[in-house]
């Protein structure tokens, strides 16, 4: 259940329910259904990590000439889901995106363990791949490049930032009676609603 006066900021309140659900969660709590929208404006959704957010929006990364990538940067607008099935929550955000800076990519790249590293030059992510070992040659040739130093950061790998405008979070009720909280963004502020199950 919510507390009757929610917190004015959702991330205060989106803070509170993630530290539960990495106390709780046995894989991956920053996993986030991600959804974008093609040039036909099919939608489109696939699983990633979320691997940041505050105040300024929710940060993930990823190759920016994949399916993906390439959707967001033509269509600069998102929504996801994060759903804890332990704690029976989920949150759902909507909002536009952004490219993150180079430094804040630099930074996320160069803490990435050394074969994510060679993997982001190796894989031409969403594109078709001829064979396994295909992949596993281009691993082998990115990995004898970079074999000594630090592994730069590919130009084709970054992240996105959504700056949301509709955060809802949902609780679990008896008899499917759920609560249901949601927040709108209005001017630098947020006002919220109560939604029928």
């Amino acid at each position: 259940m919510f507390a009757d006066k929610p917190p004015e900021n959702p991330v205060d309140l989106l803070r509170e329910w993630y530290k539960e659900a990495e106390a709780s969660e046995p894989n991956d709590p920053n996993a986030i259904a991600l959804a974008t929208v093609g040039e036909d404006g099919m939608p489109s959704v696939r699983m990633v990590l979320l691997k940041d957010f505050d105040e300024k929006g929710f940060v993930f990364y990823t190759n920016l000439e994949s399916r993906k990538g390439t959707q967001l940067t033509n269509h600069p607008k998102a929504a996801f889901v994060m759903h804890w099935k332990s704690l029976e929550r989920q949150v759902r955000v909507e909002g536009h995106t952004q490219p993150v800076t180079t430094e804040e990519a630099d930074t996320y790249f160069h803490s990435r363990a050394r074969g994510s590293q060679i993997g982001a030059w190796a894989s031409k992510q969403s594109r078709p791949l001829e064979s396994r070992y295909e992949l596993e040659k281009r691993v082998a040739r990115y990995g004898a490049k970079f074999h000594v130093g630090r592994v730069p950061r590919p130009e084709h790998w970054s992240g996105f930032r959504i700056a949301p405008t509709r955060i809802e979070f949902w609780q679990s009720g008896r008899f499917r009676l759920h609560d249901r909280l949601l927040y709108l963004r209005q001017g630098d502020g947020w006002v919220t609603q109560w939604l029928y199950p």
